[in-house]
């Protein structure tokens, strides 16, 4: 068993944030953004296990990089259990079928919705790993690389607002990007 004082690296592995409150010490709250790695104790670690969720949250947001503390943990953990986006990134890419199935298999839940994301992300061109994703997850990967299509083609059609009306002010006249009849505060130190 670790010394409680041990220093633990965990990393948010899910692409939103993800915390805890651990009331037992001190109302202790950690928020984690997408990605972001922070040290910790052991005594905080076993604490997070204790909590409702906690085992879930360590198992599918978070991961830890310290091999004695999986080990007291979790006990043993699958390969994919470490799997960062480049590690995805190598299995989408040159990874065989059979590895990408046992990933989908085993992975916690986290590496699961790195793997969605990178295949959108990339466009992943392999029609029968799209296909096991779908089969595996249910996530249409081509549907996903339509819709992100879709919407940067809305986002770039967006146009600025023009005025639908003259403004009823002489000053706001000149105003071009003002909705307001309201001076500006340039005007108004003008005006004292």
């Amino acid at each position: 068993m670790l010394d409680k004082n041990y220093i633990v690296e965990i990393t948010n592995r899910d692409s939103g944030s993800a915390g805890y409150t651990i009331a037992e010490m001190n109302n202790l709250h950690r928020q984690f953004a997408a990605g972001e790695t922070k040290e910790i104790t052991m005594e905080e670690l076993r604490a997070l296990t204790y909590l409702p969720g906690g085992m879930q949250i360590l198992q599918d947001c978070f991961v830890i990089h310290d091999e004695k503390a999986i080990a007291e943990i979790f006990g043993e953990v699958e390969p994919e259990y470490a799997y960062d986006e480049e590690d995805v990134k190598t299995l989408l890419t040159t990874g065989t079928n059979d590895q990408l199935e046992d990933c989908l298999d085993f992975a916690p839940e986290g590496v699961i919705s790195l793997v969605k994301k990178i295949a959108v992300e990339t466009k992943l061109n392999d029609v029968a790993k799209r296909k096991i994703i779908q089969e595996k997850t249910g996530f249409n990967v081509d549907r996903a690389i339509d819709a992100n299509e879709y919407t940067k083609e809305e986002n770039a059609k967006e146009t600025k607002s023009e005025r639908r009306a003259k403004p009823v002010s002489k000053k706001a006249e000149t105003a071009k990007t003002r909705k307001t009849d309201l001076p500006s505060l340039k005007d108004l130190k003008k005006d004292k």
